[in-house]
């Protein structure tokens, strides 16, 4: 097996050495030249890119970024291969970088990516998705729990001091999923993963996604598929698995939380470009919900002035649902994959 150079670009939860322990391991024979970056995000937040578009013309429409892409090109280099999580990649990167053949995002989408200059430039871009499917799946079920049994309530009562007994009144107290409907709006790797988690608990599972089918497991086991105005009506909580397209951009908005069944609670695991959250500050403040747990916000880092970050019905977490080791370990393992199949001459398993 011929010689590869290799660029690998990491950061402090994609470790540089989980990538490289993964080629190793699926081309223990191969010669492989490895360069190593690790950027220093989670503790520099990335450039978020859903509100104003970046000065730079060439890092306009990219979203969840970190990095210089003139530092980051130099590191590049001549490499032939690129196992990237969160730099971007631009057209003037790519210019520089002529021996660039393959891009392996580790990522559940190129967001980060100028897939137009990569086209351009010939250059082979895979990603990873469902990479954090598991992880989040997971972290929405404790949402959902931490909204429907007063988990966040009683937490809140306890670190000011105020032992709320109150809550075990009939008229405070929550409600046990099995006598819930949910509603998840989204059904790919992670909505669908979702309602698997959720149906032992024995909870009336409705889903909205106008772009996926219900497998049959999930037909079988009474999950039903309906439009999102039947979901949103009929649903105790309605948890958000969508992505952001121009279609989903603020679909959440004043108009969507007032056609939800009175005193019903809104999670978000998925993005915050998602919802208006002015819109869902208001129909909390109205009683028409009764709670929300948001993991992501229109802008990330939020704004701590933000009112939603102070109101007593609200579970909030900083976007770390897809933080996991397994995440880790599965993303590093689908990008080593490919680059295997791409030294082997085989077609690319998730290609953008």
């Amino acid at each position: 097996m011929r010689h590869l150079k290799l660029a690998i670009i990491g950061d402090q939860f994609m470790k540089a050495h989980y990538f490289s322990d993964a080629l190793r391991a699926v081309l223990p024979q191969a010669q492989l030249d490895i360069r190593t970056l690790e950027l220093d995000w989670p503790d520099t937040p990335t450039v978020h890119g859903y509100g104003a578009e970046a000065e730079d013309p060439q890092l306009q429409g990219l979203r969840e970024y970190l990095g210089a892409p003139h530092t980051l090109a130099t590191f590049i280099g001549d490499a032939e291969v690129l196992l990237n999580h969160l730099a971007p990649v631009t057209c003037g990167m790519l210019a520089r970088c002529a021996q660039l053949r393959l891009l392996a995002v580790a990522r559940g989408g190129p967001v980060n990516i100028d897939m137009q200059a990569a086209r351009t430039h010939g250059l082979r871009v895979v990603y990873t998705p469902g990479r954090n499917a598991s992880a989040v799946a997971e972290f929405t079920i404790g949402m959902v729990l931490a909204q429907t049994r007063r988990i966040t309530q009683g937490h809140v009562a306890l670190m000011h001091g105020q032992w709320r007994g109150d809550l075990y009144r009939a008229d405070r107290t929550g409600e046990e999923l099995c006598n819930q409907t949910l509603g998840l709006i989204g059904y790919g790797h992670i909505g669908s993963r979702v309602t698997k988690l959720l149906r032992p608990f024995g909870c009336r599972i409705l889903v909205s996604d106008p772009y996926a089918q219900l497998d049959a497991t999930d037909r079988a086991a009474g999950v039903l598929q309906v439009d999102l105005a039947e979901l949103l009506a009929q649903s105790d909580v309605v948890s958000l698995h969508a992505r952001v397209t121009p279609e989903t951009t603020g679909f959440m908005n004043a108009q969507a939380f007032a056609q939800m069944k009175e005193g019903a609670c809104f999670i978000n695991t998925a993005r915050g470009p998602l919802v208006d959250y002015a819109a869902l500050y208001a129909a909390l403040q109205s009683g028409r919900l009764r709670g929300a747990a948001l993991e992501t916000f229109g802008t990330e880092p939020c704004d701590p002035a933000d009112p939603l970050l102070r109101h007593p019905h609200v579970t909030l977490t900083p976007h770390i649902a897809g933080a996991s080791i397994k995440t880790v370990k599965y993303a590093a393992s689908l990008c080593a994959e490919e680059v295997r199949r791409y030294l082997q001459g085989e077609a690319p398993a998730h290609p953008c």
